[in-house]
């Protein structure tokens, strides 16, 4: 009596289920490169970082047992004779959401491979972050010339120098870094780098104009997060 002929080894039902809950995010995932996900990786690990510092500005603001400045006086601009509440930091916000308009467009023509188009909106998107970081060393300086310091406030909380400092500092450091690449990828764009596929700073093993969608991908995060600075720490 013949025995039936064998295929080869089975896999264990497990195992062969894991291979394909494995395969389903391969799929799900298909398309997206590395240099994408590990941005979004980034993206989530610094909301966290800047969530941790809104949430400690709120907590030290609602305990301290001193006034807290109000924030409409602290940042006035004097404007033919009158104090206008705010008006610099409506103007620097204005400045980087503007700056996200023209971000997306970049990508837009990016994909189009209209490097003349890209390369514009990208150095205007960089001369828009510039501007918002000039402005915001112009309100450091008022504010440290009025004798605010992280450690002491003329008017009254203590901890409102060093929250604001700590805050906006390191928001201004992400968009410094961001105008920085910004330029540097302007640059590659003249040069036909990403059309070539030429590896180089930024472009990996292959040069492509994905990797403008990827700094658009951190453009608008920082002007997120800014939207969040702006609301619990200038209105509230």
């Amino acid at each position: 009596m013949t025995q039936p002929a064998t295929s080869g080894p089975t896999l264990a039902p497990g195992l062969k289920g894991m291979l394909s809950d494995w395969a389903s995010d391969q799929r799900a995932f298909k398309g997206v490169t590395w240099g994408k996900a590990m941005m979004w990786i980034f993206l989530l690990s610094d909301t966290f970082v800047f969530a941790c510092f809104l949430i400690g500005y709120m907590t030290v603001r609602i305990s301290t047992p001193e006034p807290w400045p109000d924030a409409s006086q602290v940042f006035a601009l004097t404007v033919a004779g009158e104090s206008v509440p705010l008006l610099l930091i409506a103007i620097m916000t204005f400045i980087l959401i503007s700056s996200s308009g023209t971000m997306a467009l970049a990508v837009k023509y990016g994909y189009a491979r209209d490097r003349k188009r890209t390369a514009i909106l990208l150095l205007l998107t960089a001369a828009l972050g510039l501007t918002f970081v000039g402005m915001q060393a112009f309100e450091w300086s008022v504010l440290i010339s009025e004798g605010v310091r992280p450690w002491e406030n003329p008017w009254g909380a203590a901890q409102f120098g060093a929250t604001f400092f700590l805050i906006t500092g390191f928001h201004g450091t992400h968009v410094t870094i961001g105008v920085i690449f910004l330029i540097i990828m302007t640059v590659k764009v003249l040069r036909g780098a990403l059309d070539d596929q030429r590896p180089g700073f930024l472009t990996g093993r292959r040069g492509r104009y994905e990797m403008v969608e990827t700094l658009g991908l951190y453009w608008h995060f920082v002007d997120l997060v800014w939207v969040f600075i702006f609301a619990f720490f200038y209105l509230w």
